[in-house]
């Protein structure tokens, strides 16, 4: 073994002995060791081990832990200490940012146990509430996490999305110069809307392939050609580009199969026959179906519902009217309720706001107890008069317990005119518990929406396993609408479950769970989810206008 992974262990093990509070001479003697064994001139595994504690920085105690390690591949205390702590809790000891103290804080304070969860606690500013944490480390450690993600080659659409939008900007410009009669078009799943993306998909159309091939390579992108007319390149920020050059005469159909997914391509293309096509509509038209919207084509029945006519007018951004599930700064939020409704009167032209701050158990969040629910309401019936016609509903987020109960009495949640109920503690559990869990939350009469179902955080934690059917059932049964959250890092309910669920009859609303002015931005990439969904403005909550929603809210209460 050599000096470095000796050093790496030893300064592991330090961390871990400060986040467990254990003696400070012991834990700075370990780092010690750790800093002076990796600065050492030549290889310690090549020393006799009884000279060990003859070297600088390294005593006896830290002999015998080197001398373990060499001999065992492992040192007991260190393995001791990793079992009392959650991986994700290790993981993030390699942040650049934040210390061993810190990280306990944010273990034990806030009950974060995730990277992924700490990025989400960084973009609903809840980092800022703890101890020693301030703006600019919460920001800070948010690029550090983006940073990590992105080296893992894959990135949330709204990651991408300004990355796609200035490299295709740029390459456009390019173009125009080389061959200003070239078709360009980006592909893939990108197009598709899809919700992570591992890879850029551009297509060039071009009478002039090897000109443009030779300009390419010249380009400061990096660019390299990995197949015949396909050139491939990474760029800074990490993300994976896939260049495909082709005759301009053959670009909408190349275009049109680097789109789809493979079942969707081949279905059409069997219907379409081998034509020189002028346009992708005009390769629907010869198979016979009405254009399928690209964000469509997954393979799952948009094929059959397009020879029947019968695929659905999708849900818009100018389809909303309101905006459901958002905190303000009288819970983890950052601006006032006055400056949300706003926003969302003034700059988004909206007709209503639903206020959903944390309810009592979500300490870690300043959750609303019984009088400051009471408090909140009052300064919104203020609200209301002073900025009528506009309209703030009183809502909350309730915490769905362990147990499935909500998080307030009955006698407290019917003073609200809809209930968010959500999961956000407790998350390990098996499929069935889960499941029941939901269902109870679901039956509860006070129940509006559900919230975020299966809390799972894109790219980072996977989210508990729920049976889909059982709860979408649920939901049908009981008149629960299932929200899908907006946020990138959520879009839960999975796009993939939004057929299922409006076969079933349910409402879906498209919830941004903004923490701040700016969050009401993300219901963009919650309409891009539900498109791929086939959710239509007719069966999105948020579509129904003011005077609808209020009569919905109304016909709810038990």
């Amino acid at each position: 073994m050599e000096n470095k992974p000796i050093a790496r262990t030893l300064r592991l093990l330090s961390q871990l002995m400060e986040l467990h509070n254990e003696n400070p001479f012991k834990i700075k003697s370990v780092a010690n060791a750790a800093f002076k064994i990796d600065k050492l001139p030549f290889a310690l595994a090549g020393k006799p081990t009884n000279e060990f504690d003859k070297i600088d920085g390294i005593g006896k105690s830290i002999a015998s832990k080197v001398i373990e390690l060499l001999e065992t591949g492992s040192i007991a205390e260190l393995e001791t200490l990793l079992s009392q702590t959650p991986p994700g809790i290790v993981e993030m000891l390699s942040i650049k940012g934040i210390g061993p103290k810190k990280i306990g804080i944010i273990w034990n304070d806030l009950h974060i146990e995730s990277i992924g969860e700490l990025y989400y606690a960084c973009n609903e500013n809840r980092l800022i509430e703890a101890k020693g944490f301030g703006l600019k480390t919460q920001e800070e450690i948010k690029k550090v996490i983006e940073f990590k993600m992105a080296a893992d080659g894959k990135f949330l659409y709204a990651q991408a999305e300004p990355i796609v939008n200035n490299i295709h900007e740029k390459l456009s410009v390019w173009l125009t110069q080389i061959d200003h009669e070239c078709l360009f078009g980006i592909a893939g799943e990108y197009r598709r809307l899809c919700e992570i993306i591992e890879e850029v998909v551009l297509v060039v159309g071009t009478e002039t392939p090897d000109i443009i091939a030779t300009e390419l390579i010249n380009l400061e992108l990096g660019f390299v050609e990995t197949g015949q007319s396909i050139f491939g390149t990474q760029l800074e920020s990490g993300l994976n580009i896939k260049l495909f050059i082709v005759p301009k005469i053959n670009f909408y159909l190349d275009y049109f199969r680097l789109t789809g997914s493979e079942t969707h391509v081949d279905k059409v293309l069997t219907l379409a026959g081998n034509h020189i096509f002028k346009s992708e509509e005009e390769i629907y038209v010869k198979a016979g179906l009405d254009f399928v919207l690209p964000e469509l084509r997954e393979g799952f029945n948009e094929i059959e519902l397009a020879q029947k006519h019968q695929l659905p007018s999708l849900i818009t951004d100018k389809d909303l009217k309101g905006s459901l599930h958002n905190h303000s700064d009288w819970s983890d939020g950052v601006h006032t309720l006055e400056e949300m409704a706003l926003y969302c009167r003034d700059v988004l032209k909206l007709e209503y706001l639903g206020i959903c701050d944390h309810s009592k158990s979500a300490f870690y969040a300043n959750g609303l107890n019984e009088q400051r629910v009471y408090a909140q309401h009052q300064q919104i019936n203020e609200l209301n008069q002073k900025l009528a016609p506009f309209k703030i509903f009183k809502g909350i987020e309730s915490d769905i317990l362990y147990d499935g109960s909500l998080d307030y009495s009955d006698d407290i949640l019917q003073t609200f005119d809809f209930v968010v109920a959500s999961v956000h503690s407790q998350l390990k559990m098996t499929e069935a518990k889960a499941t029941e869990r939901l269902l109870k939350a679901i039956e509860n009469p006070y129940t509006t929406i559900l919230g975020h179902p299966t809390g799972r955080l894109l790219l980072s934690r996977k989210g508990y396993e729920i049976d889909y059917k059982k709860v979408i059932d649920a939901c049908a049964a009981n008149g629960v609408v299932i929200e899908i959250n907006a946020n990138p890092l959520r879009l839960d309910l999975d796009w993939r479950w939004h057929r299922y669920a409006l076969e079933k009859g349910v409402l879906l609303s498209i919830n941004p769970d903004a923490h701040r002015k700016e969050g009401f931005l993300d219901m963009r990439y919650g309409v891009m989810v539900a498109r791929k969904g086939t959710l239509t403005a007719q069966k999105c909550l948020n579509a129904f206008n003011l005077t609808q929603i209020s009569d919905f809210f109304a016909s709810k209460k038990p």
